[in-house]
């Protein structure tokens, strides 16, 4: 059969390409046929533009797919071809993988263009699981865009007040659907008067950053409790020059208390579950899954294109310059 497969072949340049599939299958391997896959803008830019060292072009994009199985190699026997499967998938139409770690069956009533959002969940989750948020605090959330947003919508599940930041209305009214607790446009308001204004002056005792941009994280400073933490969930990127003390001694001195900074990379937890750590991929995803069909998780509004893969590049060149009008980007391989 013929693979079709999404392809960074040079910095800002995509090619949908077309190869002969006719792979053998491994005892422990299936074959899957993508449904969709998601675009995890942040991630996926960064590779195009050439700057992650990790990513090595020409190469193949993606990390969150919901597919069928259509073959099974002769070891596996907790799946059967015909089920559908969410998984860490690439942008092509067939795959051969293991069924080893994040590798589940999706519930029946789980709507299919929802299931990859679980991937953008989990990450999110890190956020979460890592902080000492508690019933009634006030949050902040730097960045509305897929990974913020669900960091948003699980803080207040955790039964945060959660203030949400960016600097696109499009991505702000969407957060809003998704029941934002109040939203400040960084463009045209002050973030650190409007974020003690709707504290009442205390500001928020737990800051998440999603963007991975430095600046965010020294402004952010200025608007965290005492005794606060930070939480830097988007992967920090590109250079910035800063006083480094000047942070420190904020961090120190201000208040006479103290500013905790935490990472809050998804791998911090182990794939799957064991006796001695609580949290893994698998849970996480599994709780996503629950969420989601429970209708507390809510994604529709963000879907804003379903597109065939032949329409790759145009997603990657809407994620980098249309900021608004592109949000979240669903290949259909159907």
């Amino acid at each position: 059969m013929e693979n079709k497969k999404v392809v960074f072949v040079a910095p800002w340049k995509v090619e949908l390409q077309n190869e002969r599939f006719s792979p053998e299958l491994q005892p422990n391997e299936v074959i899957v046929k993508k449904i969709y896959t998601m675009v995890s803008a942040g991630t996926e830019l960064s590779c195009l533009s050439g700057t992650d060292e990790w990513f090595q072009m020409p190469g193949i994009p993606g990390y969150s797919a919901v597919s069928e199985i259509i073959e099974i190699g002769t070891n596996i026997k907790e799946f059967e071809v015909g089920d559908i499967v969410f998984h860490y998938g690439t942008h092509t139409k067939y795959e051969v993988t293991t069924t080893e770690g994040v590798f589940l069956k999706v519930p029946k009533n789980l709507e299919l263009k929802w299931v990859p959002f679980t991937r953008m969940a989990t990450i999110a989750m890190t956020s979460i699981r890592t902080s000492q948020i508690e019933l009634g605090d006030f949050v902040s959330v730097t960045g509305q865009g897929i990974v913020g947003n669900m960091a948003a919508q699980l803080a207040k599940l955790q039964g945060a007040r959660v203030i949400g930041l960016d600097i696109s209305e499009n991505r702000l009214e969407l957060a809003r659907q998704c029941g934002l607790y109040k939203a400040i446009n960084s463009s045209n308001e002050d973030s650190r008067e409007k974020v003690l204004e709707i504290t009442n002056g205390l500001g928020v005792s737990t800051a998440i950053e999603a963007t991975g941009i430095p600046k965010l994280v020294e402004d952010s400073l200025t608007w965290i409790a005492n005794f606060g933490e930070i939480i830097l969930l988007g992967t920090p990127r590109g250079e910035y020059n800063t006083n480094a003390t000047k942070i420190l001694q904020y961090c120190h001195l201000a208040h006479l208390g103290s500013i905790t900074f935490k990472g809050a990379h998804e791998w911090r937890y182990p794939v799957t579950p064991n006796e001695f750590i609580k949290h893994s991929l698998v849970r996480n995803s599994n709780i996503a899954f629950q969420l989601l069909m429970d209708n507390m998780l809510v994604v529709d509004p963000l879907i804003s294109h379903v597109i065939a893969p032949e329409e790759a590049q145009s997603a990657y060149d809407g994620l980098r310059f249309n900021k608004d009008e592109y949000n979240t980007v669903l290949f259909n391989w159907q």
